[in-house]
């Protein structure tokens, strides 16, 4: 959630920055329901003092012998008008809310203004694997060497959906494995949270109430939506610390999960995302940072080349690219993808995405640190980044590492934990 603070000292400002990913931008009506609230809470709160005042007046006077009756009469006046006005109040402060609610984050100053078609390419590392034979698809590829089963997987879950088995179950356990001993190694507190999350954590992650029908919902014994599959590891672990008040000596705290995600993917599936390119359901290890605020550019940093590393250990050819602002998810001021070379599909594919929210979601979920100096609470900074989604570094991985026998190597960092060095062909 934007600070209205930030938009009451200097909208023009603000408007120009959320037209980097806006079309429309308008703080007309919000600047006049906020200088109503404010008004408002004045004269409430001087008509509470005057009833507070009076209340303690009543009693003397009635010791006294005096005729309180008028004066019961003007405070019964005085709680209807509070009333009223506390009424009013309530509606323009929902207002207030629900037009922050729908305003996504101010990108920062370096992100370029538009859409992915302005996304800017940072770097690359390796180079794009030159094959001397006719190479194979991932799909083609998975399927021969018996590692995923697309349709038994769709007749279990239905199309979107499909299964690992043997040594296709142990690569993708291998990734995972793999990525999980790197982020111990880096000082990272490893955390399993529950699938099903409440309607407060779509909230503040700034998925809610825009984006609830990304999710799969489910609904609670009065037919109310009030949980939701988790549809990515950072919608739990924003939520880890809400409503608190941390130490700052405790930061930066750094956290990472490991989840299946469930998405709606709503829309039809294009040809060229056939496979385990986009799926309803996916295996995630997500990275999560809580810092101060003059901390989380390097902490974005630090994100960014944790996942790159990680990449550069698979030996996969990627390149990482910042995000234009209407690109980047509505609750994020900053996003860098890393996206790894499909040579099928003659394109890059994104594994991961190192976002900065700033205090967006702080506020949203009201967490914040003590300042050791001024002893005043803040809001902390909250990032996260994917290392790494699965679904699309197999893909990767066989494509690239393909033979002119149809078989794959398999990753050097990986060997260990699959058992073996090269996939062959499964016999038929």
């Amino acid at each position: 959630m934007i600070d209205i603070n930030a938009i009451r000292n200097d909208p023009e400002k603000i408007r120009t920055a959320l037209l980097k990913r806006m079309k429309e931008v308008d703080f007309t009506g919000l600047l006049s329901w906020d200088e109503e609230r404010r008004s408002l809470i004045a004269e409430t709160d001087a008509l509470k003092a005057k009833r507070n005042e009076v209340s303690g007046v009543i009693p003397v006077r009635k010791k006294q012998g005096e005729d309180v009756t008028a004066l019961l009469a003007e405070m019964k006046e005085v709680s209807a008008t509070i009333k009223e006005k506390d009424a009013r109040l309530d509606g323009i402060s929902a207002r207030i809310k629900e037009f922050l609610d729908g305003l996504p984050n101010i990108p920062d100053d370096d992100v370029p203004a538009g859409g992915k078609e302005n996304n800017e390419v940072l770097r690359s590392w390796g180079e794009k694997p030159q094959f001397s034979f006719t190479s194979a698809d991932h799909v083609s590829l998975v399927t021969s060497l018996g590692l995923i089963d697309y349709d038994r997987g769709v007749k279990i879950g239905g199309n979107g959906f499909w299964l690992y088995k043997g040594d296709g179950a142990l690569l993708e356990w291998a990734l995972l494995s793999y990525f999980i001993s790197e982020h111990r190694k880096n000082g990272y507190e490893f955390i399993l949270p529950p699938h099903i999350l409440t309607y407060a954590c779509g909230y503040t992650a700034g998925q809610f109430p825009k984006f609830e029908d990304d999710v799969f919902k489910l609904e609670g014994e009065s037919g109310k939506f009030d949980q939701f599959l988790l549809p990515t590891a950072e919608t739990a672990l924003i939520n880890y610390h809400r409503d608190e008040i941390l130490p700052e000596d405790s930061l930066p705290l750094k956290y990472f999960a490991y989840t299946p995600c469930y998405r709606k993917e709503a829309g039809s599936y294009r040809t060229a995302e056939r496979g385990m390119i986009r799926g309803h359901q996916f295996n995630k290890v997500e990275m999560f940072q809580f810092t101060r605020p003059e901390d989380s550019d390097g902490a974005h940093a630090e994100l960014v080349e944790r996942v790159e590393s990680l990449v550069r250990g698979l030996g996969l050819h990627y390149r990482v690219a910042k995000l234009a602002a209407a690109d980047c998810s509505a609750a994020m001021a900053k996003t860098v993808d890393i996206e790894v070379w499909i040579p099928s599909m003659n394109d890059f594919k994104e594994v991961s995405s190192i976002s900065n929210a700033r205090d967006y979601q702080a506020r949203r979920g009201n967490i914040r640190f003590k300042r050791n100096e001024t002893r005043k609470n803040e809001f902390i900074h909250s990032l996260n980044g994917s290392g790494l989604a699965t679904s699309r570094l197999i893909p990767a991985i066989v494509e690239q590492f393909q033979d002119e026998r149809g078989g794959v190597r398999v990753p050097e960092v990986l060997r260990g934990y699959v058992g073996k060095e090269y996939l062959k062909p499964a016999v038929t």
